[in-house]
């Protein structure tokens, strides 16, 4: 995204006083554009109508992952909702008073708890007292960050911003099963400390001292995650590199290989959940290709977690990092932003390969 870019207005929006308007088709067009919007509208108490709901994926509207963050945000904030049914391509979502308590959310399906539990931890984050939330559902598919990120890659960031965090899994579950059971407790910080995280200080030279290789495998031959393994230590020139391969429970089938890279407070994570019909050799390929990726950029942070990474720089009020070319989902992300006002995000090229983003509060 070029700067001239970032700087233009945002299209397919509009805010006033009293609502803003969100078309759901700008951009990558799916669910991320209504769960930003819904976290937004709770921290600036104000009314938001969502329209066009996932316009560009094959199921336009509100699928059951979808509508249980609908409703986990009206339950944490006592919010009056209309279209708030399966299918329905418009919301509109008038926000109460985020309360801290115990909430408990179940999909009732393999759809990501993961995206339930991002779309309201960022305001319990600053709520008044402390909250504990159980979940039940999928946690690790191809199309949504997996529980594991979460544990690894999300929630360190907000502990360095200063939020208590305490995690807790009873079991995975992988799609399309689901059934994954956790919770997470949860304690706010006085007020949140903003994040600069400029330069990434780990270079293909010393990767080694910093990565972690894991791979995870639930009711399938254990061969699989050991040749995901065996495979990234190959293609990383590091034949010799501890790795570890876990046998997990979970009511179906399932895998992901995990690259972690630790930042030093936080850490870079690329997974890929495996898929019926893709070799272990072609997961540990794209596992590799991401972080590879990212050391050659010399940026600090890769952008799956720089998507995530926006909402929580809002709540500060400011903060900055440097990534890859920002991704799609990351770009819409700011568009959406951008039409609640109170911030200005920049998005601007920091080199060939790198991009800088900062938040500063209006």
């Amino acid at each position: 995204m070029q700067a001239t870019q970032a700087a233009q207005a945002t299209q397919g929006t509009q805010a006033t006083r009293e609502k803003v308007l969100i078309d759901g088709a700008m951009g990558e067009g799916g669910g991320q554009v209504l769960r930003s919007a819904l976290t937004l509208a709770m921290l600036k108490q104000l009314s938001v109508e969502i329209v066009n709901i996932r316009a560009k994926r094959n199921k336009p509207g509100l699928l059951r992952q979808h509508l249980t963050c609908v409703k986990a945000a009206q339950q944490v904030c006592g919010a009056t909702v209309e279209g708030d049914q399966l299918g329905s391509q418009r919301v509109i979502f008038t926000p109460g008073k985020v309360t801290a308590g115990n909430y408990h959310f179940a999909i009732g399906s393999a759809g990501s708890t993961a995206l339930v539990c991002q779309t309201v931890l960022p305001v319990l984050a600053v709520a008044k007292g402390e909250s504990s939330l159980s979940f039940e559902g999928g946690t690790h598919a191809k199309a949504a960050p997996s529980l594991s990120f979460l544990q690894n890659a999300y929630f360190p960031v907000l502990r360095l911003m200063g939020v208590g965090i305490e995690l807790a899994i009873e079991r995975l579950g992988f799609y399309p099963a689901g059934g994954g059971r956790w919770s997470l407790k949860l304690t706010p910080a006085k007020a949140l400390r903003p994040f600069h995280l400029s330069e990434n200080p780990i270079k293909p030279l010393n990767l080694a001292k910093h990565l972690s290789i894991t791979a995870l495998v639930s009711l399938l031959p254990r061969s699989i995650a050991e040749r995901e393994v065996s495979k990234a230590k190959a293609l990383l020139s590091l034949p010799e590199h501890p790795a570890t391969v876990t046998d997990v429970a979970s009511p179906g089938p399932g895998n992901i290989l995990m690259l972690q890279v630790d930042q030093g407070g936080y850490c870079n994570q690329f997974d890929i959940t495996g898929e019926p019909g893709i070799s272990a050799e072609s997961v540990a390929k794209r596992a590799v290709g991401r972080l590879n990726k990212l050391l050659q950029s010399g940026a600090a942070v890769e952008e799956q977690l720089a998507d995530q990474l926006l909402l929580p720089m809002v709540l500060a009020g400011g903060g900055s990092f440097t990534t890859t070319k920002p991704s799609l989902h990351t770009t819409t992300n700011v568009e959406v932003i951008r039409a609640f006002g109170g911030v200005a995000v920049d998005v601007t090229a920091a080199g060939k390969q790198r991009w800088r983003v900062s938040v500063v509060g209006a």
